[in-house]
């Protein structure tokens, strides 16, 4: 009993023995648990990266996808484009083809005609205008057009109707109407007393072109005007603009000008984003004609269409105080001037 009990005493360790043999087991286990914790934390860092990673190729992803679409949707709006140009061209050649005959038929008709001589005869009905216009049309006698045409102001309701259906007689409408309108624009070739005012004659012709040289299929969004004719067009606006300036800016011209400028511009489609705020400014200048609220539209003006008004408003306003005020006066000078 006594040495089992000695037996059993023996085995059991010193208490210093026991400390010191558990001691690097507890150190052990605080650097593990730190290196635990250390790569946990690392590890949702890495995750929470990857995750950010993720996210945020999905977002490019999704992006690229819209980009990829709207991509697709243009490509095959243009090709619709192409392809209804393609058709326009297609159309304007058998209406160009078809018209051919006809119009040699009826340019030698009018050579023949014994009145077509007599450019300054006068017309009696409608029929006999019409006819005059095409004759002038067919054989692209600019000079002689605008010279009868000038003359006919009386009958200047009549003429909108009849003007386009003339001019679809031209073998090039738009070259013949720049010719037509060079006697007064850009610059009035009339000498230093050019007598009445041609204005609307250049409106009126300008306008009327623009039917003419619509395209047949796809509209308005394109002209049938050739590159020759478009650039000389551009070079005739820009002459404008450059007598603008040696007169000394919008205040010092005439209205009839001005419409007459952006009618032009408005008819070669070559309407230039950095002359918006002179187009602005000549609108202003002359937005007492009904015409130039269609033209400002059209100029690509919508967005500062409400401050026109109010600036156009407020001018009106104090065009009539001042006229009311005027007016007080002269009736002051009378009272006074009878006591």
């Amino acid at each position: 009993m006594f040495s089992l009990q000695f037996a059993t005493m023996g085995s059991i360790p010193d208490p210093g023995e026991l400390s010191e043999l558990t001691q690097p087991s507890f150190d052990e286990f605080q650097r593990q648990t730190s290196l635990m914790t250390s790569c946990t934390l690392l590890w949702k860092e890495l995750s929470d990266h990857f995750s950010s990673l993720e996210e945020d190729l999905k977002h490019k992803s999704e992006a690229l996808k819209g980009k990829m679409r709207t991509l697709d949707t243009a490509t095959s709006d243009s090709l619709r484009l192409l392809d209804r140009r393609e058709t326009s061209l297609d159309a304007t050649l058998q209406i160009a083809l078809r018209t051919l005959d006809t119009r040699r038929t009826a340019a030698l008709s009018s050579f023949l005609d014994d009145h077509a001589d007599d450019g300054g005869g006068e017309v009696d009905d409608a029929t006999g205008l019409v006819l005059k216009l095409k004759s002038f049309c067919l054989r692209m006698d600019a000079f002689g057009f605008w010279t009868f045409l000038s003359a006919k102001k009386k009958e200047l309701d009549g003429l909108r109707a009849e003007v386009p259906v003339a001019l679809a007689e031209c073998v090039d409408p738009a070259k013949f109407v720049l010719e037509a309108i060079s006697e007064v624009f850009p610059v009035d070739k009339r000498g230093e007393k050019p007598g009445h005012d041609l204005g609307w004659a250049c409106v009126l012709v300008l306008e009327s072109l623009i039917p003419v040289v619509v395209d047949p299929v796809i509209g308005k969004s394109r002209l049938l005007v050739t590159p020759t004719v478009k650039e000389q067009a551009t070079e005739i606006a820009e002459t404008w603009k450059t007598i603008l300036e040696e007169r000394g800016g919008v205040e010092n011209v005439k209205t009839p000008d001005v419409h007459t400028f952006l009618q032009h511009v408005v008819t070669f489609g070559i309407v230039k984003n950095e002359d918006l705020d002179l187009y602005r400014k000549l609108v202003i200048a002359s937005a007492w004609r009904k015409q130039m609220p269609k033209l400002a539209l059209s100029l690509g003006l919508t967005q500062q269409m409400p401050g026109i008004v109010t600036i156009t408003v407020l001018r009106k306003l104090i065009l009539w105080i001042c006229c009311l005020f005027a007016e007080s006066v002269v009736f002051a000078c009378i009272v006074s001037r009878y006591d």
